[in-house]
């Protein structure tokens, strides 16, 4: 077994050329805590898994191996209702399959992205509530997870598509990404949304930690803070820590100050 340490690995997960990631791992022998890294970009074809790459080094340099996925978009072929859902699972899924050639530890792996992929690393934590018969489940032994950590995330797509239709009619415009993605109106495709939507997958049954600037303007912070009113209700371990002054990329710059918290944050989340 050989790899460079610090420096990326991209390996294929699938077929497609999109079905990717990359994988970091820190210096010394392991096993190391694996960080599964989903970008945001509202699931969209030009947002790619780069935005995540000084994220994901800086982690590398903490001690947690990073694998940085990348996943069918909207607007590719593939991509949207179901295939990018099956990327995420079957990519968070792979870390197994990594485990095998890599000095991975997993028992100690988890979940963290940014917008869109807020809601994917909530999801896949979730993704063992899915019914048997769900199509985007992707295999009937979901990788179990030790917790996940949202920054900024979409945590709930019924109110992410109601958010995107107010600003088209006050807008007058046609942008609305959730129902880009899922392939329709809530009211059309309630199924869809109530499987892909992680509030309406609640009790998740591991620790949850969002992360979330106050001056977010393309994921409002309230999405965050509904979330762990209902996650709590629901029995749920949730913390919501806002960070004042913040937008929506700062907290996923390492050179923010909003850096030691979503640090805290993973630290709590492996020792707990």
């Amino acid at each position: 077994m050989g790899y460079i340490v610090g420096k990326k690995l991209r390996i294929s997960y699938g077929e497609n050329e999109n079905q990717f990631g990359d994988l970091r791992l820190p210096e010394g022998n392991g096993p190391f805590p694996v960080a599964i890294v989903i970008h945001g970009g509202f699931w969209r074809e030009k947002f790619k898994l780069d935005q995540m790459d000084s994220f994901a080094e800086a982690l590398t340099v903490q001690g947690i191996a990073t694998w940085n996925i990348e996943y069918r978009r909207v607007g590719q072929e593939g991509g949207g209702w179901p295939g990018t859902f099956l990327d995420a699972a079957q990519a968070s899924d792979f870390v197994r399959t990594l485990a095998n050639d890599y000095p991975l530890d997993l028992r100690r792996i988890f979940t963290i992205g940014h917008s869109a992929g807020g809601h994917f690393a909530l999801w896949i934590a979730a993704r063992h509530r899915l019914p048997a018969t769900s199509i985007i489940k992707g295999c009937d032994n979901p990788l179990q997870v030790k917790g996940a950590i949202s920054l900024a995330g979409v945590c709930d797509l019924d109110v992410m598509h109601n958010i995107h239709q107010v600003r088209e009619l006050k807008m007058g415009i046609k942008d609305n990404p959730t129902r880009d993605l899922i392939g329709g109106m809530p009211q059309d495709f309630k199924e869809r949304y109530k499987e892909a939507s992680p509030i309406a997958l609640l009790p998740i049954g591991v620790p949850l930690a969002l992360i979330h600037g106050s001056l977010d303007s393309n994921v409002p912070v309230g999405l965050s803070q509904q979330f762990e009113q209902a996650a709590k209700v629901a029995g749920d371990d949730v913390i919501v820590q806002t960070i004042s002054n913040a937008e929506h990329f700062a907290i996923i710059d390492p050179n923010s100050d909003a850096w030691p918290v979503v640090m805290e944050a993973i630290v709590g989340l492996l020792n707990a």
